[in-house]
């Protein structure tokens, strides 16, 4: 029997127990921006197509109740190569100047916390047409350095455009075709970079000895006019040539004036001459005038690579390169290596020696390198012998080998390092080589070094002793990590094993190694050495802030958790409420702390901060604590519910409470109501019984002044007090009044149109236009010219019957939530209108469906209205009534027939509480199914209750 009471509560609960009016998330993308349209398969929102330089205004539409947060975010387009995050919290997207690079698939993310997040995109497509390029080639075999007759000629045009454009060629003012001239040829290359068009002049003629034009056109789309570029062939034409009044290569000193000119010896027409310069931009100092760039008291910064190109796009352009050295020296280093046939650590008399010296230099192999001995020059000899490249050492290096050495070798001996004949200062390096003075060296940690403890943000110097005859430099680097050291620098060079390190952060934790060099003392293996360092931070704790709601009388218990801390231990934690301290300080064993109310009262109300400390420092938990109730959620899903009366006007507020368990049962609310450009609020209470989650609540408000906007509060209060405050604006909106009514009508004018979606589970999607706005390649004989109203300007819902499109795909249009609050008792509801202008006009045309969605026990489509067929080039009315039981949608389906020429549209939607007027009553052959979706209701209420009756008698057989 216990069975037929869970069938029983799983029947019922959904009444008893429902979510109410919350739903998740939808959304839908719609632009406003300047947009064309110019795809022959644009039929739907996905696709926004925009004219660089033009704004980009995109909105995404959201229902849901609470009303869904917004995000954008945008994926890679054509011109880019990675994510981009732009995280625009914002229900409309705005780009200004919009580039192409700024084209690819744009998201909206909307989320309540109801179910899961919607996710719509769309893609931008950016079309643009730059200025073509032409370039004229000759066959490499029939190049003569100029253009004459009997010889073949390439003009070759190039651009960057999107769509692809269309070239059209003219000589002087003739197009050109193939049919018209045997002696060219029109042909698009393979494996050219952009959109690229050929015309072949064959063995040139007099007459091809002309004024050529490339016209390129993207078809006016987007109103991007057309472009040309020109180009006069005649048999002086030839490809640039040029010459330098330098050297390739440049030696200066600092402080030197140079001037460096490129001289035009061909080319027609006349060429144009640019330079450049390699790596970086010119310098700044850099006077370019025509062919010639002249730099004034140069610097070692301006070495670089300097490239004259001339262009006149006949043939290949004319490069020449100046390598511009600047003379500099720095940073003289010497090595001791012993006898490595011996495999010597040490200096030792009767064996081998080599002394080397190296300067980092421009240009290195100008350097001369002069070695002293007690300070005469050396005279080589059998034992003594000088190596001007060292090929056993870096590029550069200049060597003084000693063999089998003797007393009379120890010395003192000297390098000394210059650029002969120039004014750059010499650079001169000592190496005393005796026994006594030369040891190898000794790398040591100091005692209780080995493991440096810090604190985040601090300063600390990590430390290796060196010793050694000569006492080399120590290089550091990261042992632990493959990571450079935290100058951006994989190794750093200190002269007394010393390394400083600033402003301390925890990813600076970690092995150091510290490592003897190979130059500026004895040339053998590196002597090693590890440091350890702990940077210590203070407590991160969760939560940092958390907003906990309570009932009154109930228990609360907060708990602040330490996530991450060095040292990992907590020292002590205090508590303390408003400010004053609850427990004093206090150790912890675990990784938390907790703080208990037993009974929360008014003196329980307030703010809770618990600080929890390790050795290095405190971090904070803040919790609010509170019997406050939560705030109301307005509700936005319905058309906008104003009802105009002389200059005054209505508005129906309606919302729900959140969370309204979580505290004590809200007494009534509190609404204050004022204009937008006034100080003062009017306030009044609205007396209400228990709320309920997901129940919604209304109240109207009256006497607001056409055409003020007003801001209005809304307080939920209990007995604990006053709840979090809600606020919106309230806009008045002039309706549009059908004959004979007061009632709103949607007639598709702003892009949200009316706050209809489209449906995510049909084929392809409505489409909004007008005439102005309309694809000029659709099909004739089918589709409305203008909208109901009979004006271009005006815009209407419309499906497309060209491919993709097949037989049977449809489309399906939603209204917003019309919510039902009729008192009227028993399964029958108050009716409702609908009424409507379709317009169905070809010989192929499929059909147009009406369904009503009620969600009750859950979401029930009933067709109320059906035609099919072609009804002729003219917009017609139909009405039908309905008796929903419950909130309902208006479900506008339209159903593609047998081909192509089968467009539908539909515009002027109106819904009006009450029958259809009998003088609206359409006289086509539509199928009206009036009454059906009351009579489901009846169908479904007789059921749940038969259900029921069934399910009792049943438990009362078995009992």
């Amino acid at each position: 029997m216990e069975l037929f009471w869970i069938l029983l509560f799983s029947v019922l609960y959904p009444y008893v127990k429902g979510q109410g009016v919350y739903a998740p998330a939808s959304g839908q993308i719609v632009h406003s921006g300047q947009a064309c349209v110019v795809k022959d398969n644009n039929i739907s929102e996905r696709v926004y197509t925009i004219r660089e330089g033009d704004m980009l205004v995109l909105q995404c539409l959201v229902k849901g109740h609470p009303r869904p947060q917004v995000r954008w975010t945008k994926t890679a387009g054509s011109a880019s190569d990675k994510f981009q995050e732009t995280s625009i919290f914002n229900e409309t997207l705005q780009i200004q100047n919009i580039q192409r690079i700024q084209g690819g698939r744009y998201y909206c993310k909307a989320e309540n916390r109801i179910g899961v997040p919607a996710i719509k995109s769309i893609r931008v497509d950016v079309q643009y047409l730059d200025m073509p390029t032409l370039t004229v080639h000759q066959t490499i075999s029939d190049v003569r350095g100029s253009y004459y007759q009997e010889k073949t000629v390439f003009l070759r045009c190039t651009v960057n455009s999107n769509p692809p454009a269309r070239f059209i060629w003219k000589r002087g003012s003739e197009v050109i075709t193939h049919n018209q001239d045997n002696g060219v040829d029109i042909y698009e290359p393979l494996y050219t970079q952009g959109e690229t068009n050929v015309l072949k002049l064959k063995n040139l003629r007099p007459q091809d000895f002309a004024n050529y034009t490339c016209q390129v056109s993207v078809r006016n789309v987007c109103n991007i006019p057309d472009k040309s570029i020109a180009f006069q062939l005649t048999n002086a034409t030839s490809s640039p040539a040029l010459r330098l009044s330098v050297d390739e290569t440049l030696v200066v000193n600092p402080g030197d004036n140079v001037t460096m000119s490129c001289l035009l010896t061909g080319g027609i027409p006349p060429p144009v001459i640019s330079w450049t310069h390699y790596p970086g931009p010119m310098p700044t100092t850099a006077r370019v005038q025509g062919g010639t760039v002249t730099l004034q008291n140069v610097k070692v910064q301006d070495t670089g690579y300097y490239n004259c190109t001339a262009v006149n796009n006949v043939g290949n352009p004319a490069k020449k390169t100046v390598n511009l050295i600047v003379r500099a020296m720095s940073n003289i280093t010497f090595q001791i290596t012993p006898d490595p046939n011996k495999d010597s650590e040490t200096i030792q008399m009767e064996q081998d020696v080599k002394l080397s010296c190296h300067v980092d230099a421009q240009p290195q192999d100008k350097v001369t390198y002069t070695w002293y001995k007690n300070g005469l020059p050396v005279r080589p000899s059998k034992t003594l012998v000088i190596l001007r490249n060292d090929p056993e050492l870096e590029p550069g290096t200049c060597s003084l080998e000693i063999f089998y050495m003797q007393f009379r070798d120890q010395a003192t001996y000297s390098c000394v390092a210059s650029f002969t004949g120039t004014p750059i200062p010499e650079l001169k390096i000592e190496v005393n080589l005796t026994r006594n003075a030369v040891s190898p060296p000794v790398l040591t940690v100091p005692k209780g070094r080995a493991m440096v403890t810090v604190r985040e943000g601090s300063h600390v110097e990590l430390q290796c002793d060196v010793s050694g005859k000569p006492r080399p430099p120590v290089l550091w680097s990261r042992a632990d990590k493959e990571q450079p050291m935290p100058s951006g620098d994989w190794l750093v060079e200190t002269r007394d094993g010393r390394l400083r390190l600033v402003n301390l952060t925890r990813d600076m934790s970690g092995s150091y190694r510290c490592q003897t060099a190979r130059f500026n003392g004895l040339n053998i293996k590196p002597r090693h050495a590890l440091v350890q360092l702990n940077v210590q931070f203070a407590p991160i704790v969760n939560p940092q802030f958390l907003d906990v709601r309570t009932r009154m009388g109930d228990s609360v218990v907060l708990r602040c958790s330490m996530q991450k801390a060095n040292p990992q231990r907590i020292n002590s934690s205090t508590w303390s409420l408003n400010g004053r301290l609850i427990r004093s300080a206090r150790p912890e064993l675990q990784d938390y702390s907790e703080w208990k109310i037993d009974s929360f009262s008014q003196l329980s109300n307030g703010t809770y901060e618990c600080s929890i400390s390790n050795d290095v420092g405190t971090s904070r938990c803040v919790f609010y604590v509170s019997a406050k109730a939560y705030n109301p959620e307005f509700y936005y899903d319905t058309p906008v519910p104003i009802k105009k009366v002389n200059q005054t006007y209505s508005y129906t507020l309606q919302w729900t409470q959140r969370e309204p368990e979580a505290v004590d049962v809200i007494i009534m609310y509190k609404l204050e109501v004022r204009q937008l450009n006034l100080q003062s609020y009017m306030s009044k209470q609205i007396q209400v019984g228990t709320p309920q989650k997901g129940v919604l609540l209304q109240d109207t408000l009256t006497d607001l002044k056409i055409p003020l906007s007003y801001e209005v509060r809304l307080t939920p209060i209990t007995n604990f007090g006053p709840g979090d405050t809600a606020m919106r604006i309230i806009q008045y909106i002039e309706p549009y009044s059908y004959p004979g009514t007061s009632d709103q009508m949607c007639s598709f004018e702003v892009e949200k149109i009316c706050g209809f979606t489209q449906d995510k589970k049909d084929d392809f999607d409505w489409t909004w236009q007008n005439a102005n706005t309309q694809n000029p390649k659709r099909s004739p004989n089918t589709g409305p010219i203008k909208d109901r109203s009979g004006t271009r300007e005006g815009y209407y819902m419309y499906i497309e019957a060209s491919r993709p499109r097949v037989l049977g795909d449809k489309a399906c249009l939603v209204s917003p939530l019309y919510n039902v609050t009729t008192k009227a008792k028993g399964p029958y509801k108050t009716p409702f209108c609908i009424s409507f202008y379709y317009h169905m006009y070809g010989k192929h045309a499929g059909s147009l469906n009406v369904l009503v969605r009620v969600k009750s026990i859950g979401v029930l489509d009933t067709q109320v209205w059906t035609l099919s067929g072609n009804q002729g080039p003219n917009w017609q009315q139909a009405n039908v009534t309905i008796n929903p039981r419950g909130p309902f949608q208006v479900v506008f389906e339209g159903v593609r027939g047998s081909s192509y020429e089968g467009d539908i549209a539909i515009d002027d939607i109106y819904v009006v509480r009450g029958k259809c007027p009998i003088y609206r009553e359409t006289t086509s052959e539509a199928v009206s199914v009036k009454g059906s979706s009351a009579a489901l209701s009846l169908t479904t209420y007789t059921v749940l209750l038969a259900l029921l009756m069934l399910l009792i008698s049943t438990a009362l057989f078995h009992r």
